[in-house]
């Protein structure tokens, strides 16, 4: 089957809740992937960052085939031999106390919340159904009711109505609105150290650590969403050590299995996760042997080949090479690591006909708020593969 038949068929039996650009990919391998008709491709974009060990990493699927023909799944009936591994190890390496495993980055964003509100009315003492979170405008935590129902853009939430309650909105990297937004009934501050699908935004210096400071202050939990950030993305483990900050709870994902199978899980200590009591919280696939199995070594992998320090290396060398790109289009370049966003001013007329250019040049990304072109590309990648980017992005830029 050719490209225009695949894209025909999606369009009939899928339900059209996503605008994918017309390539229909077949095979991946490290930062490269082809499409059916044969045509390579370099992603930039790595499944919005769940690939950040690269397409097919060997010792990941190595590890998934080898769990495969021992235990999928279990249930949390019962006990496996992988999810105390991957707990010590996610643990040891992180340094956090206790870490809960679910599928999704969304069910770890619903599961921070409902430990941050089990702490508040258990700890903190807020009336019962009084608890508030404080969260950011620009944001992007998932796609639950909930979750959309604290967002600030309006497609999100449009006829999903009626929303949770308990959730009060400020300016994203403005430290004094948080302040002012703060209640004797605030239990958490949740917030991402960089805001990926807002347009890769990133917050002033300082405000992490401001943010921090006040919920120390005010007895707030902090809640880092390092779901798209963490995991090496921004060249740290966290986005959040950029400013030596250590919230008190932290959700992850994506790269947490390198792009094999969901995995997501929320960190945290004891005095937070620990109040969660049998049958408070679950998930049937949360935890399962396969999911633990392929974690263990995708983070392994980040860790043994240097993938964290490559992001950092290759993602300054990116963001200096894009600045120094004139384009009459281009706003302003920004971005941490190999996170990085290139907004476009109102008369290039939209980011989504240069993703398509480039496309058309063998490089894979995708426009996010209309305006902005994400480039975030596995954190294997070399010096010579981003040149190679680097030559068709700024021709792109500076053709159209």
């Amino acid at each position: 089957m050719k490209t225009e038949e695949y894209v025909a068929l999606e369009d009939r039996y899928n339900a059209h809740n996503y605008q994918p650009l017309d390539v229909v990919l077949e095979r991946g391998e490290g930062v490269w992937v082809w499409d059916v008709e044969g045509n390579r491709y370099l992603d930039c974009l790595s499944s919005y960052s769940a690939i950040n060990q690269g397409h097919a990493h060997p010792r990941i699927r190595q590890a998934m085939v080898e769990q495969a023909a021992r235990l999928t799944l279990t249930g949390r009936a019962f006990r496996n031999d992988q999810l105390p591994l991957l707990a010590k190890e996610l643990c040891e390496l992180t340094g956090y106390e206790m870490m809960l495993p679910m599928n999704t980055g969304a069910e770890a964003v619903e599961t921070a919340l409902k430990a941050a509100r089990k702490w508040g009315y258990m700890v903190k003492g807020v009336p019962d159904g009084r608890a508030e979170v404080i969260t950011c405008a620009g944001n992007f935590h998932g796609r639950t009711i909930t979750i959309v129902g604290f967002s600030t853009e309006e497609q999100y939430r449009d006829g999903f109505g009626p929303f949770t309650p308990g959730f009060i909105t400020v300016p994203y990297g403005d430290a004094d609105a948080f302040e002012g937004a703060i209640t004797p009934h605030t239990v958490a501050f949740m917030v991402e150290p960089i805001q990926g699908e807002g347009g890769v935004v990133v917050p002033p210096e300082g405000y992490l650590r401001r943010a921090r400071d006040l919920c120390d202050e005010y007895e707030i939990l902090l809640i880092a969403d390092e779901i798209q950030t963490g995991l090496g993305r921004t060249g740290k483990l966290f986005g959040c050590d950029w400013e030596s900050v250590r919230p008190d709870l932290v959700t992850i994902g994506k790269a947490l299995s390198g792009g094999f199978y969901p995995v997501s899980a929320v960190l945290g200590d004891r005095d937070t996760l620990g109040l969660f009591k049998p049958g408070d919280h679950g998930s049937t696939f949360g935890g399962n042997p396969l999911a633990a199995a392929i974690a263990r070594e995708a983070v392994k992998v980040l860790v043994d080949e240097g993938l964290i320090e490559n992001a950092r290396i290759q993602g300054d060398y990116l963001l200096g090479r894009l600045a120094r790109i004139e384009s009459d289009y281009i706003a302003e370049v920004r971005g941490r690591g190999l996170l990085t966003g290139v907004e476009l001013k109102a008369e290039a007329r939209g980011a989504r006909r240069f993703a398509e250019a480039l496309k058309d040049e063998g490089l894979l990304c995708k426009e996010t708020h209309e305006n902005v072109l994400r480039f975030a590309p596995p954190l294997v990648i070399t010096r010579e593969e981003l040149d190679w980017g680097l030559e068709r992005i700024e021709k792109v830029l500076t053709g159209l």
